[in-house]
């Protein structure tokens, strides 16, 4: 089963749309002339979505009549909403993932639901690509096992959503997402911790760090709107050690490699450091070969410079 026909514009609803990705993806469809709603959370993002050509809208995924009267007439929805934790340190603390969790598993579900009821073909799910178990230096594929951590655990909730989507005759595809980066605040506190002569990474110097820049994640998307259904990994070409990325940062910032983080402070993080720790060395053939897609910074230490660069400026 397809998706939408390659070129043919389309109503597309986008959640998420002023998130790190979102706010990328947005632009992107309009270009390809698609006819974009957008869902901002506040006045001042709707009016934000509306001056570069989106239709802006508020949203509630839990008001079952409402959802459905939003996505009436849309072909697809691209659900890329979350709520992430503000920093890198309130990641670590479970009760700050709460809201996300009830995004990913009821928002998902009710969204999706709704996305049915009205007709609509295709449902594109975030979702998190870290959760594999540890593979070493081997290339990992999305047949590869999961074990989420507890913080995490409600990817696998979101993409039941698309799966369930999928059964019901619709299209769904899930998106895997590497680790991101941008000019955003997981880098601006990352330079922080080098600058102090600390990775920021937990993890082997020698395991591998998948990750993929937000205007990468953003042309990945659209691209996988004419691929076939199911679920890819959204990283770039050439995953890099954890010693090559945090080598990269330093050198963007002028700063000697700092020292990899001690495995017994490591631990105290518990099963969400754990995860963070694996080896994850990511293969994105399967989205290649579906879209032909290419990144514009194949590996991290090429696109980690033009980000830094970017928040500099910033």
């Amino acid at each position: 089963m397809t998706s939408t026909s390659p070129g043919a514009p389309q109503r597309i609803f986008v959640t998420g749309a002023t998130g790190a990705v979102g706010i990328h993806v947005v632009p992107l469809l309009l270009a390809q002339r698609h006819v974009v709603t957008a869902v901002g959370r506040t006045a001042e993002k709707r009016a934000r979505l509306e001056s570069i050509g989106a239709r802006g809208v508020a949203f509630d995924a839990f008001d079952a009549a409402a959802a459905r009267r939003s996505l009436e007439g849309q072909n697809a929805v691209i659900n890329l909403a979350t709520h992430m934790p503000d920093t890198t340190m309130q990641m670590l603390l479970p009760w700050r993932w709460r809201e996300n969790d009830t995004v990913r598993r009821e928002g998902s579900a009710a969204l999706a639901r709704a996305a049915r009821d009205v007709g609509v073909s295709l449902f594109m799910q975030e979702s998190f690509a870290p959760a594999y178990e540890d593979g070493g230096d081997q290339w990992i594929d999305e047949g590869w096992p999961q074990r989420p951590a507890p913080y995490n655990r409600t990817i696998l909730d979101a993409e039941r959503s698309a799966a369930r989507f999928t059964e019901e005759g619709g299209e769904g595809i899930v998106l895997r997402f590497a680790s991101f980066y941008g000019p955003d605040q997981f880098l601006r506190d990352a330079i922080g911790t080098v600058r102090k002569g600390w990775s920021p990474l937990p993890g082997a110097p020698r395991a591998y760090w998948s990750s993929i820049a937000h205007e990468d994640a953003a042309t990945a998307v659209v691209a996988l709107l004419s691929a076939p259904t199911g679920v890819y990994n959204v990283c770039d070409d050439a995953p890099v050690t954890r010693r090559e990325w945090v080598g990269s940062l330093a050198a963007s910032i002028g700063a000697k490699p700092p020292r990899s983080i001690p495995r017994l402070l490591s631990a105290l993080g518990g099963k969400t450091t754990e995860l963070l720790s694996r080896s994850q060395r990511m293969s994105n053939a399967k989205l290649k070969a579906a879209t032909g897609w290419t990144p514009k910074w194949p590996t991290a230490t090429e696109g980690l410079p033009a980000a830094v660069r970017e928040l500099t400026r910033r």
